[in-house]
């Protein structure tokens, strides 16, 4: 009930056992042990024992009104499942006695107790004395000292309840540590119902009103774990995955985890390429005896059967939208920090949904805004965010999302979702690999990003450089930079996730075949291609997968052969030795493939292309020719890859350089970024641009002629002018003005459009601005169609292509 620094606890003249006991069974077992001194040996008492109920009233009738100050003992009695293989874990077959193990009913009770005695043990709580209680809960002691004993002795039942799932976790393991009494806990909290009060007093709604729609959003809310159905859907689950991958995980990133969540709540942030992707990380932790986490979910999954086992074992499932529901709101809000407080990991897919492309999708904010929160109303010290990647070499869901980005309907989750997910589950996909990055102290970072964090509601100074006067910022202005702050930490957050992705054998291959264009290489041209960058991955210590299986030739064609098996590779073997190619038509697929890998080779690219600009257009000074393209394509790929500040950017771009020509630092300026250049990089045996950028440019590059051909007093609508793209995309893939068909794609012209959008090109023209607008985007789609030639110019320097002619 309190930390007692490690002592069996304090002596004192009475000793009031609190007995969570739910059966007579179990009341009489921890009777008998009382009353032969089992609990005086254990707390080092000799004083006389009481015993009550672990029941609000009987401690509001008999121990709350008490003027001397016993010693407070929550007991219990706990039941273990049969030991297997070492490990006490609930089984399909335990069920057969219908009943829980965990809690079995008393007829089971006693039949354990006459032939498995090992199966139960009496469970001792940190005790309290009275006085700390109270001192503990002062809000509810003050209303005790008004004549309202209620809520103290609520207060008293939940230390009790605390106590007791402590010490079961020290049995039991931290795996199976979950919350209880949480939504009577938060609805007992004072500023909880302060809150409350000024939401009626603002919105004009009746208080009890409000009380009920927060106390309904809480039940909504609240995950209500069992250990019994965790244990259950883990043996049922694993089975459906443990065919289909062999998972990889770091576990010396685990380890300094475990240490870290002795002091801070972790939040595990894990990049979204699966639905399997909760059910790979809980098993991961729980295979390591981790907490099981919150796991924050879409309303979306929340059918039954898996919404009812999900909620369970963990799931908190939220509303999509709830942004004018202040109630709502303030729930969620409390919810969070309330888990954060009590040190409840939590764990959420902050792109907002899965990646349809392979690469890390831009974050959403919304639940990142919640957690800043807690930090900054210090409800919690600190929050540890963890950003995990979960990395796939094969993903049996990907042709459903393949036809998402092509413009096909996304098919509602449902039992045929369900039975649809399990049989594709029983084709083997090779490695998941499970890295965990660096973790991130969220109130360090929003600190370092602007956050006024503990300066709020207290005013902050800003000073005028110019004139030297100072003025306070008004609401407004300290909302922008908490938001600014947010979005700073979820860059921070996939950074992290990208900085642990490993390169896997399919990003690979696949990126190899995607650069010939529709062309079929043997297995000695794949292994020509490969070389050089295996090469550059191995000086740059890249994260990997298992890359030693591409060096040679039998480890080469197998990756190829499974590749064919799940029909993203095409093999034709009736000529003189086989060759290797895109399956037609799975383009998208393959690029998911590549693009999980692609932003470890986005600077280089970058750098051929902008090399490439200062041969072709040096003007006075072809070094500064450069960086203004590299600058400028970092621009236009600002809403596909996490770019850091220019001045990080441009010493990543130089090493990118030295990686290239070794003795860089030697030469002058002017004999830096001539054709002996870029004949340096056709020598390093490959070229990225065309095989990494290619088709964001072209996706761009529709979205900016769709532009070009609206009224520029229209009022574009996002959806249907992101199915025009896709209709009109397919027509320009048909005439070849785009290079393949991955660049037609929702998920592209949507990033476009974001892109388009910043640029002033989507909103209506100002009055008098039309020619300015007509004017930009043309520029627009012109500067596209530029970078477009210099691509395919690039691709021919590429050896790949040049050996093919």
């Amino acid at each position: 009930m309190i930390d007692n620094g490690g002592r069996r606890g304090p002596q004192a003249d009475s000793v009031v056992a609190l007995v969570d006991a739910a059966s007579g069974v179990e009341r009489a077992v921890i009777g008998e042990w009382i009353a032969q001194g089992g609990l005086n040996a254990e707390i080092d008492s000799t004083a006389p024992v009481t015993q009550l109920d672990l029941d609000a009233k009987a401690i509001t009738k008999r121990l709350v009104g008490r003027h001397d100050d016993p010693l407070v003992v929550p007991v219990r009695v706990l039941w273990l499942p049969p030991e297997r293989d070492g490990v006490r874990r609930v089984t399909f077959a335990d069920m057969a006695m219908l009943t829980n193990p965990r809690k079995p009913n008393r007829l089971v009770q006693r039949r354990l107790l006459r032939t498995e005695p090992d199966r139960h043990r009496v469970l001792v709580g940190a005790p309290a004395r009275l006085s700390a209680l109270r001192t503990n809960n002062p809000e509810a002691a003050a209303l005790l000292r008004a004549g309202s004993a209620d809520p103290f002795a609520r207060a008293v039942v939940r230390a009790a309840v605390v106590a007791l799932e402590r010490a079961e976790r020290t049995v039991i393991g931290d795996r199976y540590k979950v919350p209880q009494l949480v939504a009577e806990e938060i609805l007992d909290t004072p500023e909880f119902l302060r809150k409350l009060d000024y939401i009626a007093e603002e919105t004009g709604v009746e208080p009890d009103q409000v009380y009920r729609s927060a106390e309904k959003a809480l039940r909504e809310l609240v995950a209500a774990q069992s250990r019994l159905v965790s244990d259950l859907f883990t043996q049922a689950m694993r089975p459906v995955h443990a065919s289909t991958w062999k998972v990889d995980t770091d576990l010396r990133g685990l380890d300094a985890l475990r240490s870290l969540n002795r002091k801070h709540p972790l939040v595990f942030l894990p990049s979204h390429r699966s639905y399997v992707d909760a059910f790979v990380l809980g098993d991961v932790l729980a295979r390591n005896d981790f907490p099981p986490n919150h796991v924050i979910g879409g309303a979306n999954l929340n059918f039954w059967p898996m919404g009812p086992i999900a909620r369970r074992t963990g799931t908190v499932f939220i509303r999509r939208s709830f942004g004018d529901d202040e109630v709502y709101k303030a729930v969620v809000e409390e919810y969070f920090a309330y888990l954060l407080a009590k040190r409840f990991n939590m764990e959420w897919y902050f792109e907002g949904g899965r990646t349809r492309t392979g690469k890390l999708r831009p974050p959403r904010y919304g639940l990142l805004n919640y957690l800043a929160a807690a930090v900054r109303s210090r409800r919690v010290d600190d929050v540890m965010l963890v950003p995990v990647s979960i990395t796939y070499e094969r993903l049996n869901e990907l042709g459903a999302m393949a036809s998402e980005q092509a413009g096909g309907k996304k098919k509602p989750e449902g039992i045929g979702w369900l039975a649809r997910y399990v049989r594709l589950q029983q084709h083997s996909a090779g490695r998941v690999y499970v890295r965990f990055g660096e973790p991130i102290s969220a109130r360090e970072r929003l600190g370092v990003h602007g956050d006024p964090l503990d300066q709020r509601p207290v005013t902050i100074p800003l000073r005028d450089t110019e004139t030297g006067s100072t003025s306070v910022p008004d609401e407004t202005a300290l909302a922008d930079a908490e938001h600014k702050a947010v979005q700073r930490l979820a860059f921070d957050v996939a950074v992290g996730i990208n900085e642990v992705t490993p390169i896997t054998v399919n990003a690979l291959v696949t990126l190899a075949l995607l650069g010939v264009h529709e062309r079929a290489l043997t297995l000695g041209q794949v292994r020509t291609v490969l070389d050089p960058v295996l090469a550059y991955i191995a000086q740059r210590k890249l994260p990997a997968g298992e890359l030693s299986k591409l060096r040679d030739e039998q480890g080469l064609r197998v990756v190829l052969e499974q590749l064919a098996l799940a029909g993203v590779v095409t093999v034709y073997s009736g000529g003189l030795e086989p060759v290797y190619a895109i399956e037609p038509g799975t383009h998208l697929e393959a690029a998911f493939y590549r693009n999980s890998a692609v932003h470890w080779f986005v600077n280089r690219a970058i750098l051929e292309l902008a090399a490439l600009t200062a041969v072709e257009q040096p003007g006075d000074d072809p070094l500064r020719s450069a960086w203004k393209a590299a600058f400028a394509l970092r621009d236009l790929l600002k809403f596909e890859f996490f770019f850091p500040e220019r001045q990080e950017f441009a010493e990543q771009i130089i090493e990118e350089v030295r990686i290239i020509v070794p003795e860089w630092d030697e030469h002058t300026p002017d004999e830096r970024l001539d054709r002996q250049f870029l004949g340096a990089v056709t020598d390093s045996g490959f070229v990225m641009a065309h095989r990494v950028l290619r088709s964001f440019f072209d996706a761009q590059l529709v979205v900016a002629e769709r532009l070009v051909a609206r009224p520029t007093d229209a009022v574009i609508d996002r959806k249907e002018f992101i199915d025009e793209c896709v209709a009109v995309g397919k027509q320009m893939l048909l005439q070849q003005r785009l290079h393949s068909p991955e660049s037609v794609s929702t998920e592209l012209f949507t990033s476009a459009w974001k892109l388009a959008d910043n640029h002033g090109l989507v909103a209506p023209a100002a009055e008098g601005a039309a020619a300015e607008l007509i004017e930009k985007r043309q520029a627009f789609a012109d500067q596209l169609r530029d970078l477009g030639e210099r691509i395919g110019r690039a691709a021919s320097l590429d050896p790949s292509n040049r050996n093919s002619i």
